[in-house]
């Protein structure tokens, strides 16, 4: 007789944690719009760190069950997903589809912000500045917040004045336009950053791009994006 058995992979405490608040949204118990006690009120209720706590917000965040506000506490979404793509065949795709997307961002955009630094023009620093006022203006508001995001990334190519680096940005905007909304909220609540976070990554890239010093902008894109994949692959 053999002896061998399947493995069993012991569970994380923040998937314990994402089960039992999901199944308390599921039962009614947590209704749409209800406000969910703080992470170290949940951490006590628990007997976890708020780490764990506020990996297992992120999950829920992601999947659509949950509406995390910064600085406003973390709420049942109003409209319930029916189908969760973070537990479907379905999220596999989107994270190899998100995976693929900024391993080709890295290396364009790091060379868009060498030559933007180089070549930038009065005119554009000008765009910039009015594309990262948007972007304050519209923390709050997730959809702006990425159309404003995904503007400045574009604004940095036509900065680059080099006409394959726009046409390869442009060739990626539905790639990326499909991909920005997951891979922010994944950054956001895995890296307990924030939207002022964000936006403070792209003020320092443009910073750099106003002193021009190439180096510099083009390792802050690296970094910046560098941020988002470690996230991805830690899921």
């Amino acid at each position: 007789m053999s002896s061998s058995f399947q493995s069993i992979k012991p569970q994380k405490g923040s998937d314990i944690v994402q089960e039992q608040l999901k199944q308390r949204i599921e039962s009614g118990e947590y209704e749409p719009g209800y406000r969910l006690p703080s992470v170290v009120d949940l951490a006590a209720g628990f007997n976890v760190g708020r780490s764990t706590i506020r990996e297992a917000l992120s999950a829920l965040k992601a999947m659509g069950w949950l509406d995390i506000r910064h600085g406003g506490g973390t709420f049942v979404s109003k409209v319930l997903p029916t189908e969760t793509p973070l537990e479907s065949g379905d999220f596999f795709h989107r994270k190899e589809s998100i995976q693929e997307v900024l391993e080709i961002r890295k290396y364009i955009e790091s060379g868009c912000a060498a030559l933007a630094a180089k070549r930038r023009t009065k005119a554009e620093l000008e765009h910039f500045e009015q594309t990262i006022a948007r972007m304050h203006e519209v923390l709050e508001d997730e959809k702006a917040s990425e159309e404003a995001d995904l503007e400045f990334h574009l604004l940095i190519a036509k900065a680059s004045h080099n006409s394959l680096f726009i046409q390869m940005m442009d060739s990626l905007t539905k790639r990326m336009q499909e991909s920005m909304g997951d891979s922010r909220r994944l950054w956001f609540f895995s890296e307990l950053a924030s939207g002022q976070q964000l936006l403070e990554e792209h003020i320092g890239i443009y910073e750099a791009i106003r002193a021009q010093n190439e180096t510099l902008a083009s390792d802050r894109m690296m970094q910046h994006l560098l941020k988002v994949e470690s996230v991805l692959e830690n899921k």
